[in-house]
Order: structure tokens, then sequence, then C-alpha cells
């Protein structure tokens, strides 16, 4: 029997007001997974009454309270991980290693926020008056609208809610059509049955050919005070000018066109190990993921050898098989793009030195690509599937070049047993997150997460998430009358 889930609003499982759903196929097998609620307009703004009613009660919440329901819902989502594993592998095609990776980080993001809850939020300030004392306050925005993708389900979904509930304000989320179980309904589940008060945190699952109008309403609605979005660079430009059209904040994760550099000074073994990871983990379908693989020209010919032999043994397949590395992408529409990136690429030149060839299905084998030229298409677009370009370089200026010659800027992983050396070409790169001695692919709920350029702006995490989430006041007490002029 198909599962089905209704809209989540005021803490009551819905309907849409339509009475129309929409399926969610599972990527590997092309069957219904579920059905789920189609919202429309009239939804969404159900959806945004209820998170204006709850936000009062919610902004005043003891704090020791709302950071009770936090840790409840970690506990709870930590005890739901072979679940959460089961609606991945199932809506989105994600392995067992993937799933339990997300279910680990997203379990740490809800302890940081509520870390967050009960850290100082303010700054005493130095006053013009004599007796005057000034405070900056951060303060809850009010309800926040929350796009939550499907490449990183749990991760992403509860990323988009925990920061900004964890500040005092409510929210009304709208799950990507790929995953609304995994990265909405399932994570609203959690905190629900934690204990989070009715409205609080509300769901609208929608048709795919809807999202533009739902997308807009939500937006648009004048009691939607924030905006965060985490996904493609073509739909964040949308949401973007939508926000900035009704003078609303943004944080905005986005696409990625990032390197992996591989220094003279670099383990060779370990720096093969590092590139498969980054490139190849969750089929290339994270934001991180390493699309060009530069290595210096002394190491080239040892590294692409190991490299495109340990690609070439990935195992590929079912997520459910427990030993597939490279699982199918979201759809078998994502992997006959992939593909045609690939035949663009050697149409014009590109050698192929593992995999291409056709999909079968929505499973596309681990790639790897070489002499890739400015004129072809994955030059300069995001693979975001099991595809990656090796390029090679003489000198640190040239690597640097190569890394910064794209519109993106999320982040950058650079191969060294050399620190320093490593330091020094990472204050060169132009992305929001660099890391030395590692690839291209991490998070961690405490450190600022985002990038620049055509990557986003804003961040995730920490006290940055917390700061992006809320407004800061000015505010006064005077301990003696003032004197005026008249």
């Amino acid at each position: 029997m198909t599962l089905h889930r209704d809209l989540l609003i005021d803490g009551k499982d819905t309907p849409a007001a339509s009475g129309r759903t929409a399926e969610d196929l599972n990527p590997y097998t092309g069957e219904v997974f579920a059905t789920v609620a189609a919202a429309g307009a009239e939804d969404v703004a159900r959806a945004v009454a209820a998170a204006d009613a709850a936000f009062p009660a919610w902004a005043e919440l003891a704090p020791f309270e709302r950071r009770r329901i936090f840790l409840t819902a970690a506990d709870l989502l930590e005890s739901r991980a072979d679940r959460a594993a089961a609606i991945m592998a199932k809506e989105a095609g994600g392995t067992a290693p993937w799933a339990h990776f997300n279910v680990g980080l997203a379990t740490n993001i809800l302890r940081e926020a509520a870390a967050a809850i009960t850290a100082p939020r303010g700054e005493v300030l130095t006053a013009q008056e004599a007796g005057a004392l000034g405070l900056a306050v951060r303060e809850p925005a009010g309800v926040v609208a929350a796009f939550a993708p499907w490449n990183a389900p749990i991760i992403l979904g509860v990323r988009s809610v925990a920061a900004p509930l964890a500040a005092g304000n409510t929210v009304v989320m709208k799950p990507s059509e790929d995953a609304p179980l995994a990265c909405g309904l399932f994570v609203a589940d959690v905190l629900r049955d934690a204990g989070l008060p009715d409205g609080v945190l509300n769901v609208v699952t929608n048709a795919r050919e809807d999202a533009a109008e739902v997308a807009e309403a939500l937006i648009a609605d004048p009691r939607v005070r924030v905006v965060n979005f985490t996904g493609s660079t073509g739909v964040g430009r949308t949401i973007g000018s939508l926000a900035a059209q009704h003078l609303k904040p943004a944080v905005l994760e986005l696409g990625g066109k990032n390197a992996i550099i591989v220094l003279d000074d670099a383990d060779v073994d370990h720096a093969v190990n590092a590139a498969a990871f980054g490139v190849f983990m969750n089929s290339g379908q994270i934001c991180m993921s390493g699309d060009r693989i530069l290595v210096h020209e002394s190491l080239a010919e040892e590294f692409t050898a190991k490299f495109t032999a340990k690609v070439a043994a990935l195992p590929c397949g079912d997520p459910a098989d427990p030993s597939t590395v490279v699982g199918p992408l979201v759809a078998a529409t994502s992997a006959r793009r992939v593909a045609a990136l690939v035949k663009d690429a050697v149409d014009k030149g590109a050698t192929v030195l593992t995999g291409g060839g056709e999909p079968d299905g929505a499973v596309h084998p681990a790639t790897v690509l070489t002499g890739v030229t400015p004129d072809m298409d994955i030059h300069h677009a995001e693979a975001f599937g099991p595809v990656c370009v090796v390029d090679t370089f003489a000198d640190d200026d040239r690597a640097v070049a190569l890394a910064n010659a794209t519109d993106h800027g999320l982040t950058c992983g650079i191969i060294t047993e050399n620190g320093t050396h490593g330091l020094k070409v990472a204050r060169r790169i132009r992305t929001g997150i660099v890391h030395i001695n590692d690839q291209s692919v991490a998070d961690e709920p405490q450190a600022p997460f985002g990038g620049i350029k055509h990557s986003g702006y804003g961040r995730f995490g920490g006290r940055w998430g917390i700061e992006a989430f809320s407004d800061t006041r000015w505010i006064t007490l005077a301990t003696q009358h003032a004197h005026y002029p008249f």
C-alpha cells in the first residue's frame, strides 16, 4: 500500500484545500513510493497564519524549555536512523552510509541549536549621555520561510529550521518535490514528537508544476519576515529576487563548481582517497562535491592512474545494497543530464578515463574526464552527478587561477602535507570555505557555512545562523533625567 502524507498546519495533518495530491517516486525503481498533499496559495496562507499566531508564545517560551525540546528531538532523530535510511533509499536513492551520516550531522545540528538557545545574545554599548546604558540585543524576526532540498534531506531539512526556531522564530517549510518526506515531514514529525508546540513548524508540500506559485505565495506573504533556501543557483536567483522585491533578508546556499587541489607536496595515496570521496559521495549530488581535480604536474601521472583505478572499482547500482557506493541519481532525467555533459565533452575532444556511456535508468557510472576545455559545457556547469574532470598545473599561481575561474565560490579542498603551504594557497582561493589537507565536502554545525559569488550569501551554522534569523535592536536605558534645549 502506498504511503500518503498530508500537509502539517498548526500541528494537524491537513489535506490540501483543493484535495489534490502529488506522487513521490523511487528513483531506482521508478515506482510510486508515496503521495503527498499538493498545496496551493490558499494552503500557504493557512500555514503562515498558523505560524504567525504561534510566534508570540514561542518567542516568549522559557529558554530552557525550548532547549529541552531540541535535545529531545536530537535523541529521537538518533533513534530513528534506520527509518530515515529506509526513507532516503526509497525517496532519494541514498545509500545507507550516506543516510546515517545525514542523521548523525542533523542530530548535532539540533544539539548545537539547543546550545545556542541559552547562549549570550547581545552587547552592552558605550553611551553618549551621562548615566545611560546602551544595549544591542538579538530578537526573533517572526515567521521564516524555509526551502529544503532533497540531496542531503535530513541534514538540510533540519538545518533549514533549526537556527530559525532556536532564535525564537516560527517556520513554514516547503520541502523539495523530490524528497518531501525525508527533508520535510520526517523532520517535522521528530520535532512534533519532541514537544514542539502546534503552529511553530508547518510543512507545505506541493506538486512540481505548482512549485513557483507556492514559493511566490510564501515569500510574498507580509507575515513572512526572513527566507532561507538551499538548492541550485538558478532557482536561488529567483528566490533571492522575490525576497528582495518584498524587502526581506534571505540566506541562500547555492551551487558550486568546487576544486580539489593536489599540491606538489601531497601524499598521493591520501589525495586519491580524499578526491574519490569528495567527488563520488552521494553520487556527486552534494553542493560541495569536487567537480574539478587540479593536480600538480609532478604528481599527475601517478595520481591519475591510481585515481582512475579506484573510481573504476566503485560499486554502482541499488542503494539498498550495502556495498553500493554510487547509487542512482534523484531521477532518470538527472542521469541523462549528466550523460549529456559527458557526451558534449567527448564530442569536443575530451577523453574518458573511466565510466561514461549511457545511464541505466537513474544510475550513471562513476566517470573521470581529462582534456576538458572552456568550450565544453561541463567546464562551466555544475555537474551534480558522479563525474569529475582532472586537470594539471605547473605552479601555485596556475592552481589558484584555475580554481578561481568560475562564477561559483562555495568550497575548495587543498591536499598537502605542508600546512603553511596549504594556508598560503587557501588565502588566495575565492570561496566561502576552504579545507586544507582534505577534500571539499565537509560540514560542522558550529561553523559558518555558505558561499560567495553565485554560490549565494549569508551563513548557516553556529552564532552566524542565529544572527541570520534574528534582528539587532538598539535599546537605551536612561538612569537620570536628560536636559533638553526647550
